[in-house]
């Protein structure tokens, strides 16, 4: 089953200006498969992986020598398992500076990495790959972000988004699914938990083993469980630390593992106003609702979404969806969320380089009320006329509008093809 990814459009206009490609993201989620794409659509001349025990020998034990040698323009799988081999690379390039010679491919995030980041500062581009998103499944290119931030936005390019009718059973088989490739493979609820299982001791065995040399590295999953119970809620470093029993510092560092990991992908807070004291704590997410369900022990599938996990798994599912689509979105926005000292909050708000602002707040409830939309006016009265749109995403199926620059959607209308051409 092959799945086309967004994010090749991108990957392929970075490779033709720029030396060094880097393109990161957690374990299985397709970097590998999308990187010999390339190679054999001839877009690239080789492919390298350091997973390979010769292949890695051969990069640790002459680094430049390696380099040298590479047919060009070349993929190197796995690079953070050679860190020396960046230092080769960086020379390499300062020799030659033409675009698309490397292409780098890493299960850690490379800015983790001091040799990566040092090495080639100046010299490469970074992008990342996460799980499928729902259009990728559908063969739809996403425009939602876009759209958001047109000029307006315009109504009826909002009011002629192709809104998929879903059920709330079929969101919640999405949402317990998830978008990572292999469990698109398996039918089985027990088959998929197996995976998830075998799949986290090798994030942790393998991943933070290569970026960390750390005691304790067997609480990490325990740490993400505990992260899990917290999904959506304020990170609270003292709380957190009683309950996993280790030391401020040692849970901070074990935090930033995780998120080198990308298994852990926590929201900044919004700063964008100097009227209103804004919370600043950052704001817990995990990476794909699938493992999510799978830490919060789903089970039943029907009985585990008929609780408050539906809500939390709705919230992460589509605040992911929309973060997925920013890597190859036009207008590059930035996800933060938005919460007042008084309580107004939105569940996430993007910020577009010159400063427009969309936010989304997200219900479980098909009906939205009016006090469903305060956190947005809060936040439209705060931003000005830098506020574009807010929207209620809901499991609804009708787009509404609510107000000034206010709508309601269905969840379906994040993979939604708006008809109308500006």
């Amino acid at each position: 089953m092959h799945i086309a990814r967004h994010l090749r459009e991108p990957l392929q206009a970075a490779l033709k200006d720029t030396p060094v490609v880097v393109l990161h993201g957690a374990r299985q989620v397709g970097k590998s498969t999308l990187a010999q794409s390339l190679v054999e659509e001839g877009l690239l001349a080789a492919y390298r992986t350091l997973d390979d025990a010769t292949v890695l020998t051969a990069a640790v034990r002459d680094p430049e020598g390696f380099v040298r040698a590479m047919i060009e323009p070349t993929v190197i799988d796995e690079v953070q398992r050679a860190p020396a081999l960046l230092r080769a690379i960086k020379s390499e390039i300062d020799r030659d500076r033409r675009p698309g010679r490397f292409l780098l491919t890493g299960s850690s995030d490379a800015m983790f990495v001091p040799e990566v980041a040092d090495a080639l500062a100046g010299r490469m581009e970074v992008l990342l790959l996460s799980p499928f998103t729902q259009g990728e499944m559908a063969g739809v290119r996403e425009e939602l972000v876009d759209v958001l931030f047109g000029e307006g936005p315009s109504p009826t390019a909002i009011a002629s988004l192709e809104c998929e009718s879903l059920s709330r059973e079929a969101l919640g088989r999405r949402m317990l699914t998830g978008g990572y490739p292999e469990i698109l493979r398996r039918r089985d609820p027990g088959r998929r938990d197996a995976w998830f299982g075998s799949y986290l001791t090798s994030v942790i065995q393998r991943d933070v083993r290569s970026i960390a040399d750390i005691e304790g590295i067997a609480d990490l999953p325990r740490l993400l469980s505990i992260l899990a119970g917290q999904h959506g809620g304020l990170l609270n470093m003292a709380e957190l630390s009683r309950e996993i029993g280790f030391s401020m510092p040692t849970v901070k560092r074990y935090l930033g593992l995780l998120r080198a990991t990308h298994l852990y992908q926590p929201i900044p807070a919004w700063a964008g106003s100097t009227r209103k004291r804004l919370i600043k704590s950052e704001r817990v997410l995990l990476n794909d609702s699938g493992l999510l369900a799978w830490l919060l022990g789903r089970g039943d599938g029907d009985a585990f979404l008929a609780g408050p996990n539906f809500g939390k798994l709705l919230e992460g599912f589509v605040v992911q969806e929309f973060r997925r689509q920013l890597e190859w979105s036009r207008t590059k926005p930035v996800a933060y969320y938005y919460r007042t000292a008084a309580g107004r909050e939105v569940d996430l708000v993007l910020e577009a380089r010159g400063g427009a602002v969309v936010g989304v707040e997200v219900k479980s409830a098909t009906t939205i009320r009016p006090a469903d939309l305060r956190g947005l006016e809060d936040l439209r009265e705060t931003a000005g006329p830098r506020f574009r749109a807010g929207v209620v995403v809901h499991p609804g199926h009708d787009i509404v509008p609510m107000g000034e620059h206010l709508w309601a959607f269905p969840v379906s209308a994040l993979w939604g093809r708006s008809k109308h051409k500006r």
